[in-house]
């Protein structure tokens, strides 16, 4: 991505934009609201593979205490009354500020609690990834394998993994069927690679140093890619202090049990708190009782709500989706319009120019939300620079791309009444930019409108069918949302 839109900071659950093997540096978490059985989010069950247990959470609830786990009086946690798998209710009223759960750090499973911290330490050198989870999910390799965990209990809450229902675990055509134009498939993609080269570079080669406590035929290349949709969908990752933002990379991800188990709304009504000795959930408004009490991931776009945990929120719940138009579409657009060489020859130095100011890339995508343009910098300067006469570009160009043009600084944000009042030429460009895009998706808006008006055909839908559904028709109405504006 040319940039990743700025967003209030939020202590928050990981996630990604455009992600390798999600990367932790390159987009988090989103807050939607959704309907009840929309969110498959904790679909729990059996136990895990070393300690069987016919009842989890109360197995579950006994480690807890043992871990010195605190969980407030006033909650339960229960799959009944939740929206999916297991999530918090409250037994009482609550206000706000209450703590509801507070989880002591020896009790959080990470790199530096599991019983093979000190191999993961000093192997930290050539444990280093592109997605900087390898230690983590070296400790989960070996906790969620290993009959004596402390840790047993927790895993014992999911059956299996893929019952998360990542699209990474969908079949290869059911992906590109579905979701083809939404950005997933190709974010899955990145995904897949980088895993498996991570498992063939950086884990083999670990187990093979330590045959005594990891065996290729039970830590297999499967189980590691269940775990990282574990990692995905469950790690918290505890944000950096604000001093330390840009000198630091990201914090390694942890599992926060109790924590973990709310559900995710957008206007969520608790939020995690970090301390030096301990993590609580506390409460950030008055929960009536019986209500479920859900926690937020950040804020996030419908695709990453399905990239990352395998649910999307029903139109229009999602007040932070968002729709991408590709860079090189932008290009594209601006390539048909060009009448002549010498117009297409133009094109192709401002895309370069343009390029050199890092405003684009052949990867990048201008990122459009509901109310405005999240990359407002990267759609205007491209927009302009592309709309400018062989004259005005060469003058531009003298200028290294700046301009003392304080109006025009002010007036950057591209909120929906801004775009509305951009020159005709950019207009253009953006409408001609949008109709490619919406060709990239194999289905049609106004069909999308009719299944989802048609209660039982909706019903019909198989739950991949419904999650693919609310993801293409929140970003095309967004694109339509466009549409009108620039017309």
């Amino acid at each position: 991505m040319a940039s990743v839109p700025k967003r209030p900071k939020v202590p928050r659950r990981r996630g990604g934009r455009d992600t390798g093997h999600p990367d932790p540096g390159s987009g988090l978490r989103g807050h939607p609201r959704f309907t009840p059985a929309s969110h498959p989010q904790a679909a729990a069950g059996g136990s895990a593979r070393g300690q069987r247990s016919a009842d989890p959470l109360s197995g579950f609830l006994a480690w807890c205490g043992r871990a010195g786990v605190q969980l407030s009086p006033k909650v339960r946690l229960s799959r009944a009354g939740a929206v999916a798998g297991y999530g918090m209710l409250a037994a009482a009223e609550l206000q706000a500020g209450e703590v509801l759960c507070s989880v002591p750090r020896a009790a959080l499973l990470s790199q530096h609690t599991s019983a093979i911290r000190g191999l993961l330490r000093d192997a930290q050198e050539s444990l280093q990834s592109q997605s900087g989870w390898v230690p983590l999910l070296l400790a989960l390799l070996h906790e969620y394998t290993a009959s004596s965990s402390p840790w047993q209990p927790y895993f014992s809450l999911w059956q299996d993994f893929r019952s998360l229902d990542h699209p990474m675990f969908w079949p290869e055509e059911e992906r590109t069927r579905l979701l083809q134009g939404t950005g997933i498939p190709e974010a899955v993609d990145k995904d897949l690679a980088n895993i498996h080269l991570e498992y063939s570079s950086i884990i083999l080669p670990f187990m093979k140093a330590h045959p005594k406590i990891f065996d290729p035929k039970l830590h297999t290349l499967e189980l590691y890619k269940e775990l990282v949709a574990f990692v995905m969908a469950y790690s918290f990752q505890e944000p950096l202090e604000e001093e330390d933002e840009d000198e630091k990379g990201p914090n390694p991800p942890m599992m926060v049990p109790v924590a973990d188990i709310l559900n995710h709304v957008a206007n969520h009504n608790a939020n995690l708190e970090y301390s030096p000795q301990c993590l609580r959930m506390v409460t950030t408004q008055p929960i009536s009782k019986g209500q479920e009490i859900f926690n937020t991931y950040g804020q996030m776009a419908n695709w990453q709500l399905l990239h990352m945990y395998g649910f999307a929120e029903p139109y229009p719940g999602n007040s932070n989706d968002t729709a991408d138009i590709q860079m090189v579409t932008v290009r594209k657009a601006a390539l048909q319009r060009a009448s002549s060489e010498a117009q297409q020859q133009l094109v192709a130095e401002q895309w370069d120019f343009l390029c050199q100011l890092e405003m684009v890339g052949e990867e990048g995508a201008f990122v459009l939300g509901w109310d405005e343009v999240l990359t407002e910098e990267e759609l205007s300067t491209t927009l302009k620079v592309l709309c400018m006469s062989e004259e005005e570009f060469k003058e531009y160009k003298e200028q290294d791309g700046w301009e003392d043009n304080s109006e025009e600084e002010e007036n950057s944000t591209l909120s929906n009444e801004a775009l509305s009042r951009l020159k005709t030429p950019c207009k253009k460009l953006l409408y001609d930019s949008v109709l490619l895009t919406l060709e990239s998706y194999g289905s049609d808006l106004k069909a999308e409108q009719d299944l989802l008006n048609n209660k039982e055909a909706y019903e019909k839908l198989s739950r991949r069918e419904q999650q693919a559904l609310h993801v293409r028709y929140g970003q095309k109405r967004i694109l339509h949302q466009l549409l009108e504006l620039v017309h």
